[in-house]
């Protein structure tokens, strides 16, 4: 099973160098899908992973604090084959949200280093991992905050 994760964890996320595309470049089949998924997301900025289509856009929600409502927005990301095949959805969570088991493995591992960016990832399956961003590198754990393995980021990707 950790080799399952760990095989679609690689191929999934920085598989490939992404190649920034306009929406006209995106196969009908994905923006269709996405649509489907995602029916209130209108401003969506996509890239090609390899033979994938990543979708990345932003969720406006509204939460109550001491009764009153507060807006913010989320980043996510949620990408497909060419087919429109969903394949996983990652969304931005704050660093405190990352399992204990994650924080703590940053502190003893990795020198106490800040978690710059933090993930939930879900597949098609419903398999969640995280990921914590340490010195633009990418450390993916499992639902439980088991370490599984260890990335670069992408430089041209951003």
């Amino acid at each position: 099973m950790k080799a399952i994760i760990i095989t679609t964890a690689v191929a999934l996320c920085f598989g490939a160098k992404a190649q920034k595309l306009k929406e006209a470049q995106v196969p009908s089949a994905v923006k269709e899908a996405f649509a489907k998924q995602f029916p209130n997301i209108k401003d969506t900025d996509w890239e090609k992973e390899g033979q994938n289509y990543e979708a990345e856009f932003e969720v406006k929600r509204v939460n109550m604090e001491n009764g009153k409502s507060v807006k913010s927005s989320v980043e996510k990301s949620a990408v497909f084959d060419a087919t429109g095949q969903m394949l996983q959805v990652e969304e931005e969570i704050p660093a405190s949200q990352l399992p204990a088991a994650v924080r703590d493995y940053v502190t003893k591992n990795l020198g106490g280093k800040k978690i710059a960016e933090a993930a939930k990832i879900t597949d098609a399956k419903g398999t969640v991992t995280y990921e914590a961003e340490v010195n633009k590198e990418d450390y993916i754990f499992d639902s439980g905050g088991n370490f599984l393995l260890k990335e670069k980021e992408d430089k041209d990707k951003d």
